[in-house]
């Protein structure tokens, strides 16, 4: 499958090289073609990997991963072509944190309101699915760095892009009975302010390599 990454930060870099090994193609996107960060990543990868503008990365992919900074997101979404996202699933994994005023950041949107519904009203006939965004970039690909079991959740409108997106975290490693749909795309809401606790717990962990587990009543321990 070929897939579009757009943004060339640590999570983009990371979820592209994941998706490659996979036996995906990869195209990652930035404002400009030759990104010294995407060109680097492109040629140590080699083969099916390669870098572009973000409308290069949008034509290119059939499944669409918002990996820019949540500030960025909708001009990000805007400059890749919204004719060129029509109709395709596009994995929002962004978090909409504000570092102007220090750490920890504050979210640019919440309560009533989400990055994830931000981009699914901009982008209508677009699939917009939220995940991965609950945890770090190493942890995305990765699961079994966190010991144990433990969760990730997806919400989005369309239950046929939500079952492209858990075939493709199962192939990161996230087995089926660790990841909960939480509904409709405004459960974005509440995976993104979970941020605010995530950022204290990294705190109090001393590491990012970290998430939690739901369980239920009677659900055994991992």
């Amino acid at each position: 499958m070929r897939v579009a990454v757009l943004g060339t930060g640590i999570v983009g870099r990371t979820l592209g090289s994941a998706l490659l090994s996979n036996g995906h193609e990869v195209r990652i996107g930035s404002r400009t073609a030759g990104n010294p960060a995407a060109v680097e990543w492109a040629e140590q990868i080699g083969g099916p990997a390669s870098e572009g503008t973000f409308a290069d990365a949008a034509g290119f992919g059939e499944i669409v991963i918002n990996a820019t900074a949540g500030s960025g997101s909708l001009e990000a979404l805007q400059m890749a072509g919204y004719e060129q996202l029509a109709g395709k699933v596009l994995i929002d994994v962004a978090n909409p944190l504000d570092t102007s005023r220090g750490m920890p950041p504050t979210l640019t949107v919440c309560n009533d309101d989400s990055l994830g519904e931000q981009i699914q009203r901009a982008l209508p006939d677009v699939r917009v699915v939220k995940t991965l965004n609950s945890v770090t970039a190493a942890v995305m690909v990765d699961p079994s760095l966190v010991q144990g079991a433990h969760t990730m959740f997806v919400a989005g409108d369309d239950a046929t892009a939500k079952e492209q997106t858990i075939e493709l975290l199962q192939e990161l490693g996230w087995p089926a009975g660790s990841i909960i749909d939480l509904g409709d795309i405004t459960a974005a809401r509440g995976m993104e302010m979970y941020m605010a606790l995530w950022l204290r717990l990294w705190g109090a962990a001393g590491t990012a390599v970290l998430n939690i587990e739901v369980r239920s009543a009677g659900t055994p321990a991992g």
